[in-house]
């Protein structure tokens, strides 16, 4: 909205499952097919654990935390990364993510001031590359062009992504994700229905194959809890702030193209009733270059059902409604998130 008038309009989707898959409460078409992008990075970090890499290397929760996360760019994700290349060997030269202007704002002002061009190590994927790099190592496998859909850490990708999604390699939907390796595609209900799982891996029904999984999600879920600013970064990052809001409270974390995705661990809503966990998956239609939309219904989102209120939903206003400032230092301009979602039976598009 600039002043009365509505200036831009963006349309979406939102889902929340609870552990059984069951739809609790949505908005739009909860089987909208959707490219996880980094919202994958979770869940691919299955595959070095199911390798026994993090004994194998000794991983430290902070690295782990970078390596499921999309990081700025920041110096601390750098030593992070840096300290672990040493440690174990790996070179950060095989990384094949390419490079990019840190996400970090204040670092890539930094970085240009200085005449320093940024390096792979800061580009927001290089902690996830690293998974691949640590698997190479441990088969004795060359990581020279590790990104290649044949190559043995693609296929363990394929195999985690398979596994915490329930389903086989060969039927999921893939394409090639911006930093050169596959992303895959799935139901906006699935996306939110894993998130559930890494919510409360031990509260995963009997039956359900992600079950064997829940020693992996447990450490993974541990590992970004105890170090959100490893996830995102320190700045203006919306899984790193929402997770600082209400600590304990939520695993989160995004993907291009404007989707959004948390786990949400049990605890109270609204007058105090105790919940169970669940998941919630948002997605802006149109990509959201503006970076407004998504934030605005995803904390929204959060608010319906019953989990955002009081200090924590004041702490994320600056993503709630995202102001645009005029050239003198004005508010001229903010997203509002205008929706409701809809309980189960009564979803509407």
């Amino acid at each position: 909205m600039r002043g009365d008038v509505e200036e831009s309009a963006h349309r979406g989707e939102v889902v929340e499952v609870d552990l059984t898959g069951r739809v609790i409460r949505a908005i739009g078409d909860p089987e909208r097919l959707t490219n996880l992008r980094s919202a994958v990075k979770p869940f691919g970090l299955i595959a070095l654990l199911e390798a026994g890499g993090d004994r194998e290397f000794g991983l430290e929760p902070q690295e782990l935390a970078i390596m499921a996360g999309s990081h700025s760019g920041e110096d601390l994700h750098v030593r992070t990364l840096l300290a672990l290349f040493r440690r174990t060997g790996i070179s950060q030269a095989d990384l094949g993510c390419g490079t990019m202007v840190p996400m970090d704002a204040l670092t890539a002002a930094r970085l240009a001031r200085d005449g320093e061009r940024p390096g792979v190590v800061r580009h927001m994927c290089s902690g996830q590359h690293s998974v691949f790099l640590l698997m190479s190592k441990m088969g004795g496998w060359s990581p020279k062009e590790y990104w290649a859909d044949d190559h043995p850490t693609q296929v363990a990708l394929r195999e985690a992504v398979a596994k915490a999604f329930r389903t086989s390699p060969t039927r999921l939907v893939t394409s090639i994700d911006g930093c050169g390796i596959a992303t895959y595609a799935f139901a906006l209900r699935e996306i939110a229905w894993a998130f559930a799982c890494l919510a409360d891996p031990d509260a995963i029904p009997t039956g359900d194959p992600r079950s064997k999984l829940a020693g992996h999600y447990r450490t993974i879920r541990a590992a970004m809890l105890a170090h959100p600013e490893m996830v995102a970064g320190t700045h203006d990052r919306l899984d790193t702030s929402l997770m600082k809001a209400l600590p304990g409270r939520f695993v989160a974390k995004g993907g291009a193209e404007a989707l959004r995705a948390v786990g949400i661990l049990p605890g109270p809503r609204g007058a105090g009733v105790s919940s169970a966990a669940t998941g919630l998956a948002l997605k802006i239609e149109d990509g959201d270059g503006w970076d407004r939309a998504a934030p605005a219904a995803f904390v929204e989102a959060l608010r319906q059902a019953g989990v955002l209120e009081g200090l924590p939903l004041r702490a994320l206003a600056r993503y709630h409604r995202p102001p645009t400032m005029d050239s003198h230092g004005r508010v001229a301009a903010e997203a509002i998130a205008d929706f409701e979602l809809a309980p189960i039976g009564e979803l509407v598009s």
